[in-house]
């Protein structure tokens, strides 16, 4: 799986060809530097391990300072692995840049949800809540939580009031609208998750892989009585 770690800095608008409007977040992707390549004979498993963001030297621990010295890079801040199967092409020290995902790619993007804080279930779960009148007592309250007469006990997991967001979310199949290499940009169609300058990580899609052309069905109708369904691919 290739990637690259990068920084959510918002989201805005843009209009297509056709005038329609899409909404898109404005990732900074890179530059990300190779601190370590793992290899299967050395580590049990390959993948390759990327720095990204500007860290100050007296907040790095010595350690982490040979580290950086060892990999010829300066001291960066957010530090995330990447599964690979072949490290060949890889070297510490090397330079990934947003250039490594082009326009119309499909990537995951993962990141930290917003934290919510102490929430109850309605807002949380969703609850449909109990009645709004003015004589009701209960509006908003848990009510029974327990599973039945036979049961006689609360299951594990069952939704409850509690803390809300800060988890790690994975928002899948966001096609890369385009790719400034040179302001190390990346804009792709959709929300992702986080707050504005939070880290992410963003990742070669695992359900449509690099390439994919999505296919849409046209129904023509024929001489014959029904409809033929002819397979037109284009991609957006």
């Amino acid at each position: 799986m290739v990637g690259i770690l990068g920084k959510k800095i918002g989201m805005t608008h843009v209009y297509d060809e056709a005038g329609r409007l899409t909404a898109v977040t404005a990732i900074e992707a890179g530059p990300c530097y190779i601190l370590q390549v793992k290899t299967k004979e050395k580590d049990g498993y390959t993948a390759i391990q990327l720095g990204f963001g500007a860290k100050k030297e007296n907040r790095v621990k010595k350690p982490e300072a040979g580290r950086f010295k060892k990999a010829g890079t300066s001291a960066l801040k957010f530090i995330r692995e990447f599964r690979v199967k072949d490290v060949t092409a890889y070297k510490e020290g090397q330079k990934i840049e947003a250039d490594l995902f082009a326009k119309g790619d499909w990537v995951d993007v993962i990141g930290t949800s917003i934290g919510r804080g102490f929430q109850g279930g309605v807002r949380r779960h969703n609850w449909t809540g109990g009645p709004g009148g003015h004589g009701s007592m209960f509006h908003r309250a848990i009510g029974s939580i327990q599973s039945g007469a036979r049961l006689n006990r609360v299951t594990k997991g069952h939704n409850m009031p509690g803390h809300m967001g800060s988890e790690r979310v994975t928002v899948q199949n966001l096609e890369i609208y385009s790719v400034d290499k040179e302001n190390n940009l990346l804009v792709v169609k959709g929300p992702v998750p986080g707050h504005r300058n939070c880290y992410l990580l963003i990742a070669e899609s695992k359900k449509r892989p690099k390439g994919f052309v999505k296919h849409k069905v046209v129904a023509t109708i024929t001489k014959k009585k029904g409809v033929k369904a002819q397979t037109a691919a284009a991609k957006k």
